[in-house]
């Protein structure tokens, strides 16, 4: 394995490992999930440009799409709590309580 993609290896495992140990904040789970999303874009582009194909070259970008269309929907989701919550702490929300 190469150190580069050691790298982005240790990156998405980092941000997985933040997501499933601290998950205190809301905001800090979507900081996680971002660093996830991003570090399987600059993986998936490597791979694509180490390839030479031209069939994969539109991976990258849809899921930069992908992921920036779950960046918009957990922001709204984040301000839709913090309005009605007062807070954005995941121990507040209770799905039972809606």
């Amino acid at each position: 394995m190469s150190p580069v993609h050691f790298a982005f290896s240790t990156a998405f495992a980092l941000a997985l490992t933040g997501l499933a140990f601290h998950r205190t904040h809301l905001l800090s789970a979507l900081l996680c999930l971002e660093g996830m999303m991003l570090s399987l874009f600059i993986a998936l582009s490597l791979w694509t440009l180490q390839l030479d194909s031209t069939s994969l070259a539109s991976a990258p970008m849809l899921l930069l799409a992908f992921s920036a269309c779950e960046a918009s929907a957990g922001l709204a989701i984040l301000v839709a709590t913090a309005r009605t919550h007062g807070s954005d702490r995941l121990q507040n929300l209770n799905l039972l309580r809606c």
